[in-house]
């Protein structure tokens, strides 16, 4: 009835009456999720049944924070009002304005705090510095100070974000797709190192458990893709005698691509290594990688040079699949240098054939 109802006051073009039956439906409905709510508390049977009827992991932490959105809707959108589309960087006269408004209009209601917070968060160009609003409402950055205030949850919904970052990169690598995000891992460093810097987690606390968690479960997902790559290389780039070539086969160009992100990938990693807990294996794994390219490309240029046709495309290959891993290592100048030392030797040898059949 409600719907149908909208439906014809936008369909005459009565937008301000079809937004008051809005906002009043919105306000039934809060006030709805409020009894059912009330009842929980001292029914455990209407507790579960409620629970299950709305099948969410929290649902009724969820449903308090639902109704809590729809009965200060007015309030958010005036903060959202106050603050630009995205905040590059959180500054203390943006904290100081959205403090002053949020203590002002949320009064003891905690739901309403984490409303504002998640509409802030969502304007921030790095989420993690949502810390910062909570260090400063509770002039402390101690966990058991800040945790003590209304701005207390801007530290879990940060940890909550971090989280979800780990298990998107731990997604992308499943699909082999490393660099499918470029930016991924540095925010994943940035959010890790600011929970760090922002917060005194030197003591044993709730949330310096959480980002201990988090670091590792991020260092186990890394663990086996980049210590794959140099197995990855030395696989695809072992230098082979013309006998164990298939004659008129070529490296696997999926392969070849997907290796190719790996080692961009490690190579990033480096910048990241020590505050993510990866500095071991990504420097061991770069390392081995340089070193094998270092001690095979030319091996691999010289076996193109000797090359008859029927291996000649497999070293080609080869070969060029050298170059793009010594680009993502050495970089672009260093790989240029070797498609020139490549292009130098197919001259001498159309030479050397053109002067064979004179």
């Amino acid at each position: 009835m409600f719907a149908a109802n909208v439906a014809q006051l936008l369909a005459a073009n009565e937008k301000s009456r079809a937004a008051q039956a809005a906002s009043a439906f919105q306000g039934r409905v809060a006030q709805a999720i409020e009894q059912a709510l009330s009842t929980v508390n001292t029914d455990d049977k209407v507790r579960r049944k409620l629970s299950h009827q709305i099948g969410t992991p929290r649902a009724l932490d969820e449903a308090r924070y639902l109704a809590a959105l729809l009965k200060t809707r007015d309030v958010l959108v005036v903060l959202a009002g106050k603050m630009p589309a995205k905040v590059r960087n959180l500054t203390d006269d943006q904290i100081a304005t959205i403090t002053q408004f949020v203590d002002s209009t949320a009064g003891r209601h905690r739901e309403v705090y984490v409303m504002a917070l998640v509409l802030v968060m969502s304007r921030l160009a790095a989420p993690w510095q949502l810390i910062r609003i909570a260090v400063k409402a509770a002039d402390s950055d101690f966990p058991a100070r800040i945790a003590e205030t209304p701005y207390g949850p801007a530290v879990p919904m940060v940890l909550a974000e971090l989280e979800r970052l780990v298990r998107e990169l731990e997604s992308d690598l499943q699909r082999g797709q490393a660099m499918a995000q470029p930016s991924l891992l540095r925010d994943i460093h940035d959010a890790a190192r600011g929970l760090r810097t922002e917060i005194n987690l030197s003591a044993d606390s709730p949330w310096a458990r959480s980002l201990a968690a988090i670091r590792s479960q991020f260092a186990i997902a890394l663990r086996s893709e980049i210590e794959s790559v140099p197995g990855r290389v030395r696989r695809l780039l072992r230098v082979r005698a013309a006998k164990d070539i298939v004659p008129g086969s070529v490296l696997d160009a999926g392969e070849v691509e997907d290796t190719e992100g790996l080692i961009g990938f490690v190579a990033q990693c480096r910048n990241y290594a020590n505050e993510l807990a990866i500095n071991e294996m990504t420097m061991r794994s770069f390392s081995e990688v340089q070193n094998y390219l270092e001690t095979h490309v030319e091996p691999l240029l010289e076996g193109l040079r000797m090359a008859g046709k029927t291996d000649r495309g497999f070293r080609k290959s080869q070969f060029d699949a050298a170059v793009r891993f010594c680009s993502k290592v050495f970089g672009p100048e260093y790989a240029d240098t070797l498609i020139k030392a490549a292009d130098v030797a197919a001259a001498s040898e159309r030479k050397a054939a053109a002067a064979a059949k004179a």
